[in-house]
């Protein structure tokens, strides 16, 4: 088989591979050009420059290390290192999860904490609504009032919370943004349990948005900074696991207080939207027991507290000394690339370096389909769904409930997944699926109404729904768009991603009341299971994949063209048909070249970290 595929990338970036016309881009490791008595040399000069003089020995080593990162046993071959050293090294490439330090963890557990108050915001006005309509007179007919209520948050994340994700990053670092943003979570929860009016609890729905949109943009980046790169995708993907943790909690609070009638009649979404306060306060008390994101200090030029925090997040002085010395060579790369100064200089550089816009393109196409596969629509507005199916308040609040359950616990396989089988391929095998559930979900609607058939089967369609998109399009756009940018445009980059999909989740949240009035009893979800197969296109021909890579490696993963990326997959479809032919006539058909490869201290070319196949 032949095939033509030629990668734009920079220089040196490109091979010819033996026995075919096809180019692959080459990940190129910076210390690739130098020469062991050189890395020791640059190694020793980093540590007393950076004000690390004391450490000179470990960054000797580190740095020796960081030549042979892609290369998972080139440590044995080096010398310099101890049979100490090694062990911790093969434990290491053994076991990716039980080698990392508690604080790591620790780190992912409060970012966890982040995500359930997330959670729990998005879905307590599931519940609550029905209440708050009803002690504030807003009526039916007031479909876009409704509306508006509901997604409030979501309108001033998307035009002003993200925003001040940049600020607060810069001015206090991204423990001083999550902490601020959850402080600011707890009081306007606590002023919508108490407001007087519809226009009271609006403002304060509004101001929520100002926390929802710096935390959600905060939180993912400061996991993916401080992560290692075998286990980046799942610490990163936690977010959206504990933010489904977080609308299961929703919906067991409006369970608990649904007949809690202490203040009046119609009152028991006060207590439903109160209890949300709680773990946003926790989080604010118990960020600063973590440390500082490396990148963060390094981008500040503190690199000795740099150092300081990497050694808590890795088991031993030589990993931290690997990840920091081999960051700042490719960020000295960056550097190179870019040119810096003012707030100007740097929107020029996101929409104009290939490198860049590529990076947003695909991060704000991923959270863009968060939204437009639909799961918002359900997650907002499964009870008056289910009561429109003709269960009673009761019963559609439980079946909320166990929606809200499956769609956390089948998040937990992508802990595995989403760094062995990868961010692109999750999605490449979900939204296909979940196109499939919602057009059942919709047509569940032409049964006989009340029958036992229409509620029963509304319940699986839409169960099944969130267990295909809960590994899929539930962790990989928060996980892909904390990853996808460099990291002088990181916050930049993060709060156009979420601000993306904040905006978009309010127009779903504001327009789904009149859009299911006008398209017609249960005929809505046809457009959403329609987009889910123009997003399959989409991830199919452009979408890169970020897994096993360094944040700096995917400088060159997202300097190759879309052409090129789409001519591939293309080329790719072809080949598949191929294989299939040859399967069912007995004939070989050769492996087509990976697009990505990697490059190994000896610069021979391998396909990449075991289990790094492409779909």
């Amino acid at each position: 088989m032949e095939s033509l595929v030629h990668t734009s990338c920079p220089e040196g970036v490109s091979e010819r591979t033996p026995g075919t016309k096809a180019t692959s881009a080459l990940l190129q490791n910076p210390l690739g050009h130098m020469n062991h008595a050189e890395i020791i040399t640059d190694a020793e000069a980093f540590a007393v420059e950076k004000g690390l003089g004391c450490h000179r020995d470990v960054f000797r080593k580190g740095a020796l290390l960081a030549k042979v990162h892609n290369s998972p046993h080139g440590f044995e071959t080096l010398d310099e290192l101890s049979e100490c050293d090694k062990e911790i090294l093969r434990y290491e490439n053994r076991h990716r999860w039980r080698s990392s330090p508690w604080m790591l963890y620790f780190l992912c557990a409060l970012c966890a904490g982040c995500a359930i108050v997330q959670g729990m915001d998005q879905a307590v006005t599931n519940g609550a609504q029905a209440f708050y309509f009803e002690e504030f007179n807003i009526s039916e007919d007031a479909r876009l009032l409704r509306g508006f209520i509901n997604g409030a948050p979501y309108a001033s994340a998307a035009l002003v919370g993200c925003w001040l994700n940049a600020p607060l990053n810069r001015l206090w670092g991204r423990r001083g943004a999550i902490a601020i943003s959850c402080i600011l979570a707890f009081a306007t929860n606590i002023w919508q349990s108490v407001s007087p009016s519809w226009l009271s609890l609006l403002v304060a729905r509004l101001f929520l948005g100002l926390a929802v949109g710096a935390k959600s943009s905060t939180t993912p980046v400061y996991a993916a900074e401080c992560a290692p790169k075998n286990i980046r995708g799942a610490l990163t993907m936690m977010w959206q696991m504990w933010t489904a943790f977080g609308i299961m909690l929703g919906f067991v609070s409006s369970i608990a207080f649904q007949e809690t009638k202490i203040l009046g009649e119609d009152t028991q979404w006060r207590w439903m939207i109160g209890s949300t306060a709680l773990p946003p306060l926790i989080v604010s008390l118990l960020v600063y027991l973590l440390p500082e994101s490396p990148r963060w200090y390094m981008d500040k030029g503190n690199f000795p507290k740099a150092f300081v925090s990497l050694k808590k997040l890795r088991s031993s002085e030589l990993q931290a000394a690997r990840d920091m010395y081999l960051a700042w060579k490719f960020l000295q790369v960056e550097e190179q690339t870019t040119r810096g100064g003012d707030i100007l200089n740097t929107l020029k550089e996101f929409f104009t370096v290939r490198r860049n816009w590529r990076a947003a393109q695909s991060s704000w196409f991923c959270m863009f389909m968060q939204q437009f596969c639909g799961v918002n629509v359900i997650a907002y507005y499964s009870t008056q769904i289910f009561k429109d199916a003709g269960y009673d308040n009761s019963q559609a609040l439980l079946a909320s409930f166990g929606g809200g359950a499956i769609n956390w616990i089948f998040a937990l396989p992508a802990i595995w997944t989403i760094d062995t089988f990868g961010r692109r391929n999750l999605l490449l095998l979900t939204l296909p699926m979940m196109s499939i559930c919602l057009f059942w979900t919709g047509l569940n609607f032409r049964l006989e109404e009340g029958s036992i058939i229409r509620t029963s089967m509304l319940a699986t369609s839409v169960y099944i729904f969130y267990a295909v998109y809960s590994p899929g399009m539930g962790p990989v756009p928060f996980t892909y768009s904390a990853e996808a940018f460099p990291l002088h445009i990181r916050s930049l980059g993060m709060a156009s991603a979420t601000s993306i999909t904040w905006a978009f989740n309010f127009l779903l949240s504001f327009s789904w009341p009149q859009m299911d009035d006008s398209f017609g009893e249960g005929n809505a979800f046809f457009w959403y299971a329609a987009w889910n197969l123009v997003g399959w296109v989409f991830a199919y021909f452009l979408l890169p994949e970020t897994k096993a890579l360094t944040l700096e490696e995917l400088d060159l993963v997202f300097s190759v063209r879309n052409r090129d990326h789409a001519r591939y997959y293309a080329l790719r479809l072809i080949w598949y048909s191929q294989k299939i032919m040859g399967w069912m006539t007995g004939q070989h058909v050769h492996p087509m070249p990976p697009l990505y490869k990697l490059e190994t201290e000896s610069s021979e070319m391998v396909t990449g970290p075991k289990g790094n196949n492409e779909v």
